[in-house]
């Protein structure tokens, strides 16, 4: 066992997609650990985390999506690091893990390619009309509808962090009118990607598109919902691949079915997994995909391989700090 790590000797993995893949399992056991994995195949639950850390009494952890509360972490007494598979820290109560002096590795933005890949996916699915061309061609009809170019299209972005400014960059590429919004002053980093930073109110009344790329907090909770539906674009494709409580669902996929928006994106859900009503599974202007966003192969080793540095590096794995 190296030095670096001569303080962890278990490793309590419950991350679902990082137990899964057998490279990062190997990756992660020649640290010389001992390493004890999620033995249920998913996202485990409150209690199912409780159950699985009292049983393992680890001095390390790998969470993904798990809710990690005081309840949780009392039934680890020695945990001394957390490390984070994936981006999110919604999930974790990270002034409890500050009060119990434990570590939080993190590393922000390590799937933003991945995600903001998804999201042009959407833009070119939706507006290219590719998504509804490769149905009508499968039903036997030969429609011909090219529809529109992104990079005739004002793209809003709203949150320009990690993955919004990835997002920014990508879509200049394409020659779209990017503008972000923001609670902080991203003028100079827009700048630096051919973005401007707008009022959220001036983003809704005139993206062709508006996709949102901001954490779980009290602030983005509900932060598109009827208020906003009505200063939209009736043309306007939402999109959302960040935190599902950030859009109210039930309002911006009625507004999709009475046609007030032009399209609906959405890779998260108010809960997951997440069961679509027949009547929006019927709707061809609905794109639906089961949280992929952060989920492609590199991300995933992405994702992994910096949870493990947080493992190797500790006790010099510095705290998060956002």
């Amino acid at each position: 066992m190296s030095d670096a790590i001569k303080n962890i000797t278990r490793v309590a993995v419950s991350a679902a997609s990082f137990v899964k893949n057998a490279m990062l399992v190997s990756e992660l056991r020649e640290l010389g650990v001992e390493v004890i994995l999620n033995p249920l195949g998913h996202v485990m639950t409150r209690d199912e985390l409780i159950h699985f850390w009292r049983d393992t009494n680890p001095d390390a952890a790998i969470v993904g999506t798990e809710l990690v509360d005081a309840a949780v972490l009392d039934a680890a007494p020695n945990l001394r690091v957390i490390a984070k598979y994936g981006v999110g820290l919604d999930n974790i109560d990270e002034a409890e893990l500050s009060c119990r002096d434990i570590t939080l590795a993190w590393t922000g933005g390590v799937n933003k390619r991945a995600v903001s890949e998804l999201v042009l996916a959407f833009a070119l699915g939706h507006f290219r009309n590719a998504a509804a061309s490769i149905d009508l061609m499968r039903h036997g009809q030969w429609v011909k509808d090219g529809g529109r170019q992104l990079s005739n299209l004002r793209v809003g972005i709203v949150g320009f962090g990690h993955v919004g400014s990835d997002l920014a960059l990508l879509l200049k590429a394409f020659g779209s009118d990017v503008v972000c919004h923001d609670i902080l002053d991203k003028a100079h980093e827009a700048a630096k990607v051919g973005a401007r930073q707008v009022s959220y109110d001036d983003l809704l009344t005139s993206a062709d598109m508006i996709t949102f790329h901001v954490p779980a907090t009290a602030l983005t909770l509900g932060m598109f919902g009827a208020r906003e539906l009505a200063r939209v674009k009736q043309s306007a494709l939402i999109v959302n691949t960040s935190r599902g409580s950030v859009l109210d669902f039930d309002a911006t996929t009625q507004a999709l079915l009475r046609g007030r928006i032009g399209g609906l994106a959405v890779d998260v859900y108010p809960s997951e997994p997440f069961k679509l009503s027949p009547e929006l599974a019927a709707c061809s202007r609905l794109y639906a995909t089961p949280h992929i966003g952060g989920n492609t192969r590199e991300a995933v080793l992405a994702m992994g391989r910096s949870a493990i540095a947080g493992i190797r590096t500790f006790p010099c794995t510095k705290k998060v700090r956002r």
